[in-house]
């Protein structure tokens, strides 16, 4: 007769008694061992399948197996490797004595991980447990974090580094998660009301997508999103909305890209001050197809080599 153990791998992240097809004939048909109960094997008694706590030992399996010919393994969350990296080479040394065999009974979905971020977040965050530090933070303290992360992924970017893209990406995240999870005890709301309005928001902006709106090319579909986010929003005026705290350049680019969408006609401040002086420049960089935010970071950037240059020279 042959003999099989099924090793059962499901996420910790499904709701339990989520699983395959394939999956719950196994259960049904076969005794379940595990290590310990959980909601998954309660899940899968009360669906008729008969679980059992045995010690996660090599023996302890191969003892059941020559009872029942088949079994199944419910695997903890974290795969039980040990057991099964002990499983596999007992059976490599003993042809014959039974196949090992994976299955898995359900898997993460993608964006699973996130889930983890928010269940750490909500550890680091604990009245008791927690990290008093994340604790005594407010929106307006973080505020600066959030920037200064931001402007982190920017550098990653420019300098085209996966790797750090990646890093950097988490550390905006940690941002959003954390800023989330204090507005829970400041603000009633959380991270998942973020989420379901991010959702919400991309389906309406995005008619071309989730609904029947025919669009001829990207400018007709940064122009529906324009008008879509405008008659959402309900602005008095053009410049309503426009993020104030970002660069004095990219705040006066952005204002010029506003004016220019609305048709308007609206004079430039006089060039008799220094900051008259300077909004014509991002006019003209404009008018050019240039950007002078990014401009004026290139000759600074230029600026500091060159800086380092005069110091490597002897006798500067």
């Amino acid at each position: 007769m042959s003999r099989s153990v099924v090793l059962l791998v499901t996420s910790p992240r499904l709701p339990a008694g989520v699983l395959t097809a394939q999956a719950w004939d196994l259960v049904r048909a076969h005794p379940v061992l595990t290590a310990a109960d959980s909601e998954q094997t309660a899940a899968l008694r009360a669906a008729g399948a008969t679980v059992t706590v045995v010690a996660p030992l090599v023996d302890t399996l191969l003892a059941a197996l020559a009872e029942h010919g088949t079994l199944v393994w419910l695997a903890a969350p974290d795969g039980d490797e040990q057991l099964a990296r002990e499983l596999g080479l007992r059976l490599a040394r003993e042809p014959g004595l039974a196949e090992l065999e994976l299955v898995y009974g359900s898997w993460d979905p993608a964006g699973a991980r996130l889930l983890d971020a928010v269940t750490v977040m909500d550890r680091l965050m604990h009245p008791e447990a927690g990290d008093p530090w994340k604790r005594a933070q407010t929106h307006a303290s973080l505020a600066h974090f959030l920037l200064e992360e931001a402007y982190e992924l920017f550098d990653a970017i420019a300098d085209d580094d996966p790797d750090a893209i990646r890093e950097e990406l988490g550390d905006v995240l940690l941002q959003v998660i954390l800023h989330a999870r204090l507005a829970e005890e400041t603000s009633d709301f959380s991270v998942d009301d973020v989420a379901g309005d991010l959702v919400a928001k991309l389906i309406r902006r995005n008619p071309h997508v989730f609904a029947d709106t025919e669009v001829g090319g990207i400018d007709e579909i940064i122009a529906n999103w324009e008008q879509i986010k405008k008659a959402e929003k309900s602005r008095a005026s053009t410049v309503d909305g426009v993020a104030l705290s970002q660069p004095a350049l990219a705040l006066a680019a952005k204002l010029l890209q506003r004016v220019a969408r609305a048709g308007l006609d609206v004079p430039l401040p006089p060039p008799t001050t220094l900051g008259g002086q300077l909004f014509g420049v991002v006019a003209s960089a404009r008018a050019a197809d240039q950007d002078a935010e990014a401009a004026l970071r290139a000759a600074a950037l230029e600026y500091m080599e060159s800086v380092r240059a005069v110091e490597r020279t002897p006798g500067a």
